[in-house]
């Protein structure tokens, strides 16, 4: 996920945290998201414990080309009947 570039400017452990500060940051529910004082003390201390971010609640993930084609007729996308439109660029 860490550009090459910068592999050398940070460890591993470094980047791997603020990620999953990052996952916190965005969860689902306002109430399990993190204040910001908080996340000041999570950057800024190696020894404050971070929760696990629970599942977020939606991603965007790569398609195949012939999965886009056969979604329309054969693949319901909705778990919770709303309507969600594919664009495709021209």
């Amino acid at each position: 996920m860490m550009d090459p570039m910068l592999e050398k400017s940070f460890t591993g452990s470094e980047v791997e945290r603020c990620i999953q500060i990052g996952l916190l940051c965005v969860q689902e529910d306002p109430r399990d998201r993190p204040s910001m004082s908080d996340v000041v003390v999570m950057l800024a201390s190696d020894t404050v414990a971070i929760p696990k971010p629970k599942h977020p609640a939606f991603s965007i993930g790569r398609m195949a080309s012939e999965d886009v084609s056969t979604s329309k007729s054969s693949k319901n996308f909705s778990i919770n009947d709303i309507t969600s439109s594919i664009t495709l660029p021209r």
